[in-house]
């Protein structure tokens, strides 16, 4: 792979290609995303995302960027946080993934209190240090340049503002990662042609798992976008890692 390709999944595509390639992805199952991430997580992403939540730190009167927040489930959970005095913002480049958030939003009453921004993760649309907190949870991996988002995000949070990433990550055992590797590319596309009819974007997004960087990789690359005390915390044996840093 050389500066003018990078990998979708497994396929190696122009960079200029791999945006569209992945919005064909997330419009195509938009609309059956959280039903899916039950079945393929077996419920388990809740207790993830509880993680992330306790990690936050977020309380009254902050501001809160969601980013690649898709159908809001974080979001709505920063709303009760922040409070009437703070501001939430659900951000994803993804149209389809935006109004499916901002219709679930809507649902449960607390649309007006959510600004809602189309923004690539890469160039974001917001001055120097708005944000105190900034969680992108399982949409890094799907970034062309993710050096140029890291630091995209660490240049709108304001110092002492927390990152979190919550990503699918690399197994800790050898033979989980054999069992991983089996339901990823063998049960998971099933499951996805026979919930949402589509069992190519389920392989996609498991080849991208594959292809995203390892635990201590994020966390060298987290460092050099400015971030410090980068620690990150396994949870489900590494299929998933949270990591967080603090921008000073």
């Amino acid at each position: 792979m050389d500066k003018q390709t990078t990998h979708f999944g497994y396929e190696e595509v122009p960079v200029e290609d791999k945006a569209g390639r992945v919005e064909q992805v997330f419009d195509s199952v938009a609309r059956r995303y959280d039903i899916m991430n039950d079945l393929m997580s077996m419920g388990i992403h809740r207790f993830w995302k509880r993680v992330v939540m306790e990690r936050s730190g977020v309380r009254r009167g902050h501001t809160v960027l969601d980013l690649a927040g898709g159908t809001g489930d974080l979001t709505a959970k920063f709303v009760e946080r922040v409070g009437p005095t703070g501001r939430v913002v659900l951000a994803d480049i993804n149209a389809s993934m935006l109004q499916v958030g901002r219709d679930r939003l809507m649902d449960r009453g607390i649309g007006a209190q959510v600004e809602i921004v189309q923004a690539d993760a890469q160039a974001l649309p917001f001055p120097d240090n708005t944000f105190d907190c900034i969680t992108i949870a399982f949409g890094l991996r799907n970034v062309t340049d993710k050096d140029a988002a890291l630091a995209s995000m660490t240049r709108v949070l304001k110092p002492g503002g927390r990152l979190l990433i919550l990503e699918f990550s690399k197994p800790v055992n050898a033979v989980f990662e054999k069992v991983y590797d089996q339901y990823s590319f063998h049960v998971l596309p099933r499951i996805g042609k026979w919930v949402a009819n589509d069992a190519d974007s389920y392989r996609y997004l498991a080849e991208s798992i594959r292809m995203h960087p390892d635990q201590p990789t994020l966390k060298a690359m987290m460092e050099n976008a400015g971030l410090e005390r980068v620690e990150y915390t396994n949870m489900t044996g590494g299929v998933v890692a949270l990591h967080r840093g603090i921008k000073f």
